[in-house]
């Protein structure tokens, strides 16, 4: 595990949260994978303050992709007890910021890279290292439109996600929106006869509980998941400058996550119908949900990598659903636990996870090199 946890080290040392460039990083890897002779695509976005890589090695032909991004969520608000961006250990864990989600399977990627690179390939091996996951899979969906170009069709996709090294085969597609609530300005004495626009907000918000609770009564289920129908949340809301002003304007940020055989359509079209003409929506988050079949061939040959039988689907969105609407079959199996380490106080993985992904990336390199 010697070059896992160097690399896991230099990852861990960038400071990729998603408001910030993941340059340095990208930089990084791109001469580790080019120094070992790797076709490399690289993929900036709009600002040039971000970028993707698309890589692979070997022979022409289907091959497996591995899947991995690059940002971390915030450490503010957290008070650490140790630095979160340099890779320290205490017994069986490795303390650090991205370190389950999702940099440890992204050290443990590059490694097997390292080892491939002078392997005797008979399929290609294929990585997506992405960015701007956490705030939205923006990155990857920006991606997309070059991954056929630099990858061809996959014949498996494995999205690295921290589920305890269980192959998981769904979790919810996601739609996120701003609405924007309008009303009419006036001095509070006057209040009922002006449209307080908090109280547009608030009747929207009504309606969205409503929708929630049809939804949990009478919607399509699923009870492979924690929560087996389509939920829906309000994050924020926001308005008004004075106690005595009756607000003109409010706004509010909501999300729905669905699942993938329910009517998303429907589901907007509910939401718009009581939107009215005092409320705009606008969509700042979406991507789709993942249900590949438990008896595809592409479960059973992840379930043969991870050495296990044990099938899950996730509470959390990935970047899976991105890939399986590109025709690759996908799955998400990956070291760490999103539930009780991913984005918490003193994020860690252990050691033993760490080695279990390890020995799932040498059972690819022998899937890649034929010896089944």
């Amino acid at each position: 595990m010697t070059s896992t946890l160097e690399l896991l080290d230099r990852l861990v040392a960038f400071n990729t949260v998603s408001s910030n460039s993941n340059l340095q990083l990208i930089d990084f890897v791109q001469d580790f994978l080019k120094s070992r002779g790797f076709e490399l695509t690289r993929i900036p976005d709009e600002t040039g303050a971000k970028a993707g890589l698309f890589a692979s090695i070997g022979p022409a032909g289907a091959g497996i992709v591995l899947s991995a991004h690059t940002d971390v969520v915030p450490v503010d608000g957290q008070d650490w007890s140790r630095d979160p961006f340099r890779l320290t250990r205490r017994d069986d864990r490795l303390y650090g910021r991205g370190t389950t989600d999702m940099k440890g399977f992204l050290a443990s990627m590059l490694a097997l890279a390292d080892r491939a690179a002078s392997a005797d390939l008979r399929e290609p091996l294929k990585l997506s290292i992405s960015y701007d996951e956490e705030v939205g899979c923006l990155g990857i969906a920006r991606m997309c439109g070059a991954l056929t170009t630099a990858l061809g069709q996959p014949r498996a996709a494995i999205i690295g996600e921290p589920t305890e090294m269980v192959v998981a085969i769904g979790h919810k597609g996601k739609m996120g929106f701003r609405a924007a609530a309008s009303g009419s300005a006036g001095h509070s004495s006057l209040a009922p006869l002006h449209k307080n626009a908090l109280y547009v907000a608030a009747d929207f918000i009504a309606e969205l509980r409503g929708l929630q609770d049809w939804y949990a009564r009478s919607g399509a289920q699923d009870p492979a998941y924690d929560i087996p129908y389509t939920t829906f949340h309000v994050g924020r809301l926001s308005g008004g400058t004075a106690l005595n002003i009756v607000p003109d304007h409010a706004e509010l940020y909501f999300e729905f996550r669905y699942l993938v055989e329910g009517d998303v359509e429907a589901v907007l079209r509910k939401i718009k119908s009581f939107a009215g003409s005092d409320i705009s929506l606008e969509r700042n988050i979406a991507y789709p949900g993942l249900d590949t079949p438990s008896d595809a061939p592409v479960v059973h040959l992840g379930c043969k990598l991870a050495g296990t039988n044990q099938l899950t689907k996730v509470s959390f969105g990935t970047e899976a659903g991105f890939f399986d609407k590109l025709g690759i079959p996908s799955i998400v199996c990956g070291p760490g636990s999103m539930e009780s380490q991913g984005h918490k106080l003193d994020e860690f993985i252990t050691i033993s996870q760490l080695q279990a992904c390890d020995e799932m990336m040498d059972r690819v390199l022998a899937e890649l090199s034929g010896n089944r």
